[in-house]
């Protein structure tokens, strides 16, 4: 049919598995095992109905104040969105408008050259080191602009804030982005460098760390030239993208940093220990700073124990990629659920050392 000649085709970014059956294990897709912030639930309880049959604030200004408040910046430095992917498209829309490539590890959050291609973008992949680091010169060339992922995803590697700044000082004609997901859980944010960097977007997200995957918050944050930037980008697309409900059960979540910091290390420590427990059954990983681990078994097929932990009711992510084929990544559960991940993983590989 000639219509489908003007379809744009691109290959969609495929999600973490979402199980409908009860009583599973489910450490795919990294979300948090503990609940939200109570304030949240507080907000949920008391939310006033005929907000409903009204818009939004189209700026989400209590929810942009709280985040500004709590990371010590100025209310026009702060961007809102519906998630962080949601906040990452919109900043490829705005500042990767170059013919030249951008650049982004080869070994990072898929979702990137997913926009690429949907966008138009010219992208170039370069590869980490062989042990999952960034190296600075590689990305000394000329770009359209810069994304990784800090600690990245999926291997949980946490590059330091003098790699992120030799990269900003190598690039000052072009927008470096610091996806945060996960800082977290281990992390030092590159927020401080925003006072010599007008050129770098910071972006972190309510899903991980604020146990707020399902409803959908995420922000960035950069010079108050970099946010306008994006505004306008938004106001021309969709104005009203942040809800009633969403907006203040955000602005509740943030009331809260002593609850905030001890479920933040809680999962800390969980991961430690998963560490030494899965290195001790045979597994090695990189150091991880984010709430997963990705882990490869010395002897068994990574693709093998990702279906017989399927098969048990337990869900880890694997990718069959080139580089990341023998990994699995375990998002770190509640102490309960990586007991019984552990049962499995030593009763799987004491059926494949029989074979």
């Amino acid at each position: 049919m000639s219509w489908e000649n003007n379809i744009r085709r691109v290959v969609p970014y495929t999600p973490g598995e979402q199980p409908k059956q009860q009583n599973i294990v489910k450490l795919n897709t990294n979300e948090n095992p503990y609940p939200p912030a109570p304030g949240a639930a507080e907000v949920l309880a008391g939310f006033d109905t005929a907000l409903l049959r009204k818009y939004p604030d189209p700026n989400a200004q209590m929810l942009v104040d709280a985040i500004a408040k709590t990371y010590g910046v100025r209310p026009g430095q702060v961007f809102v969105g519906v998630g962080s992917d949601d906040v990452l498209s919109m900043a490829f829309m705005t500042f990767f408008n170059s013919e030249k490539p951008i650049l982004f590890p080869d070994v990072t959050y898929s979702f990137y050259d997913v926009w690429a291609d949907v966008y138009r973008i010219p992208y170039e992949t370069v590869p980490l080191d062989a042990d999952w680091r960034i190296r600075p010169n590689d990305y000394a060339r000329p770009n359209g602009g810069i994304v990784f992922p800090n600690p990245n995803a999926p291997t949980g590697v946490l590059e330091s804030l003098d790699t992120i700044e030799q990269i900003l000082q190598a690039n000052p004609d072009s927008i470096v982005i610091v996806d945060e997901a996960y800082i977290d859980f281990g992390g030092v944010s590159a927020l401080p460098l925003l006072d010599k960097y007008d050129n770098l977007l910071v972006v972190q997200t309510f899903s991980k760390s604020r146990s707020m995957a399902g409803i959908r918050i995420g922000f960035a944050i950069g010079s108050e030239k970099l946010i306008g930037y994006m505004n306008d980008v938004k106001f021309s697309v969709n104005s009203y993208t942040m809800n009633h409900l969403t907006i203040q059960c955000g602005a509740a979540s943030l009331a809260d940093e002593p609850y905030f910091r001890d479920c933040c290390g809680r999962i800390v420590k969980t991961r430690e220990a998963a560490k030494e427990k899965l290195a001790s059954m045979g597994f090695s990983f990189p150091d991880s700073k984010a709430n997963f681990l990705f882990a490869t078994h010395e002897t068994v097929d990574a693709g093998r124990i990702f279906e017989a932990l399927k098969q048990r009711s337990i869900f880890v992510r694997h990718w069959d990629k080139p580089r990341i084929a023998p990994y699995l990544r375990i998002t770190i559960g509640t102490d309960e659920e990586m007991a019984k991940l552990y049962a499995a993983l030593e009763d799987i590989l004491r059926e494949e050392a029989g074979k």
